[in-house]
């Protein structure tokens, strides 16, 4: 007895074997198959956003972060608290760098707050706005 399933009447095993040979180009196949590296934050893009993370914790607006490097976008969350939902979200997303922009910050609900090609401008959205205050 073997674990080799049995053969269809008068086929010997080196003929089942060459039937079912392929030959597969290395090359080819690696090309096809290649995992994508994840979308990451360059170094200047990183300093960019710590800059203002790094005000905003002073102000004690923020407390934490978080970075996921995926592979259709990189995304930097921030969040009052560790345990609850990031209130804003850094996203760079490549597909989009033709049409929108490549750069959004996105809030608490989903609704993209600003969206643009340059980083810089994109985190404009963060510098503090006059209000009005009644006396």
């Amino acid at each position: 007895m073997t674990d080799q399933p049995d053969l269809p009447q008068g086929e010997t095993r080196s003929e089942r074997q060459k039937s079912s040979d392929v030959v597969v180009n290395l090359h080819e196949y690696r090309s096809s198959n290649q995992d994508q590296l994840p979308i990451t934050f360059h170094r200047r893009e990183l300093d960019m956003i710590l800059r203002i993370y790094g005000r905003m914790v002073g102000e004690g607006e923020w407390r934490d972060y978080a970075m996921d490097h995926l592979r259709d976008k990189a995304v930097f969350s921030v969040f009052k608290r560790s345990g609850e939902m990031p209130l804003f979200r850094i996203e760079k997303n490549p597909k989009l760098s033709a049409k929108q922009g490549a750069f959004s910050v996105v809030n608490t609900h989903g609704m993209i707050l600003k969206r643009g090609h340059d980083l810089q401008q994109v985190l404009k959205v963060f510098d503090k706005m006059l209000k009005v205050i009644k006396t």
